[in-house]
């Protein structure tokens, strides 16, 4: 979230920019700034009345050894009328507190200055393009490549769990496992140190990313813990420097991990929900960095790249998209987008965002870094990406890869599979 001091200093800036995420700030942040003057108001109250008691208490000693009891008995009158006026700011404290992080939490981050206007997908802005279209002779989409190969079973998926939990088998498996350990194998050549995270975290590590409360309805919730499922590995990857103080000089960390992903949505009916389209369990590769924030952007270049690499070498045709403000995540100063086409549905599919979240999540997570020699420390930026979400991936290969004789495998992924045709 923003920290209010940036709010304070930066009241039209915050308002201003936050119009290209068609967020009206105007009212949110004149109450975030007039709950912030009523907290430092009534704490400065509460502490006045304090010293003054703490100063009592020692003269009421003193008083009665004197012999002054009645001006001792008044003193003591006035710690009780003291104790009472504390006890009520303490508690109008906690109420005014309770209403300014919660007006904090609703406010988005502010999009960079190069996030273009929009309202939606259709208002994203095309920075590169790569690959050549395919070719084919034979045109199926996957939906049918995979019962003709019997790859990947949906049917019995909806009897074991439900509607989007598929069953991947034989070869599909084998596919689906080449493809994780080919993007792992990649994000450890460009220098990410792998983990394996849990697939459920607790509340405060949904808060610190920003799924929480903004993405509640999304996630499955394990209600019986108040446990959740993750959404996508940047969660638990991230929060594993919740409320940690990096040295500058260990700046860039850089982490990746394979996860199973749940998300609760699944979109609308038709041909662009089909088959492989859109999930609510599904496989993926996360690249995430904790970043000097005179570095962030570089390093969001560099991680792009790397995502470019990984399409490259799967011989997809790919675009990269800036997002625009209407389409922009609630949390992110900005976003690339990957797509691949789809060579049998003639559209392009979304495979990766690779995100610049700035200090956002870490003012969430209380992650800071400190200067070698400075004392203070000061909020780091960090930034995550698929690479990649492998559901329209395997989309992209099996349609754009089909022949008369069987798909091909990607050249890349040969060593992985062990075969390069599936028939």
């Amino acid at each position: 979230m923003l920290t209010l001091k940036f709010i304070q200093d930066n009241k039209e800036l915050v308002v201003e920019r936050l119009k290209i995420k068609n967020f009206d700030a105007s009212t949110i942040v004149d109450s975030i700034i007039e709950l912030d003057n009523r907290r430092k108001a009534t704490q400065v109250e509460a502490e006045s009345f304090q010293q003054e008691m703490n100063a009592l208490s020692k003269e009421i000693g003193q008083l009665f050894k004197a012999g002054k009891a009645e001006e001792a008995n008044q003193a003591k009158a006035r710690t009780g009328e003291l104790k009472d006026k504390i006890k009520d700011l303490n508690t109008s404290l906690d109420e005014i507190t309770s209403q300014l992080n919660e007006q904090l939490v609703s406010l988005p981050n502010i999009p960079n200055e190069i996030v273009p206007p929009g309202k939606g997908e259709e208002d994203n802005v095309e920075v590169k393009n790569g690959g050549t279209m395919p070719q084919l002779e034979v045109k199926e989409p996957h939906w049918d490549l995979i019962k003709k190969y019997d790859l990947i079973d949906f049917e019995l998926g909806t009897k074991i769990t439900g509607a989007g939990f598929p069953v991947y088998k034989g070869k599909g498996a084998r596919l689906q496992r080449a493809l994780i350990n080919f993007f792992l194998d990649e994000a450890e050549k460009a220098g990410y140190s792998e983990v394996i995270p849990p697939l459920v975290v607790n509340e405060d590590s949904g808060f610190g990313t920003g799924q929480l409360p903004d993405k509640e309805g999304q996630m499955y919730h394990v209600t019986a813990d108040n446990l959740y499922l993750i959404p996508t590995a940047e969660v638990p990857v991230t929060n594993i420097f919740r409320d940690v103080i990096l040295k500058a000089s260990e700046m860039p960390v850089k982490h990746c991990a394979y996860s199973a992903c749940f998300r609760r949505e699944a979109g609308s009916w038709g041909a662009h929900v089909r088959g492989l389209n859109r999930l609510h369990q599904f496989d993926k590769v996360e690249i995430v960095q904790v970043a000097h924030p005179n570095e962030s952007y570089e390093i969001l270049d560099k991680m792009v790249a790397h995502v470019q690499t990984l399409v490259e070498k799967l011989g997809l045709p790919w675009r990269i998209l800036r997002l625009c403000g209407g389409d922009l995540s609630f949390t992110s100063a900005l976003t690339y987008d990957f797509e691949v086409y789809s060579a049998a549905q003639e559209r392009w599919l979304e495979v990766s965002s690779v995100s610049n979240f700035e200090s956002y999540q870490a003012n969430r997570l209380k992650l800071r870094y400190k200067e070698d020699g400075e004392k203070k420390a000061q909020l780091a930026h960090t930034l995550n990406g698929s690479a990649l979400a492998l559901p329209r991936i395997v989309a992209a290969i099996l349609e754009n890869n089909q022949t008369p004789d069987g798909i091909r495998v990607p050249e890349a992924l040969v060593p992985y599979t062990g075969f390069d045709i599936i028939k």
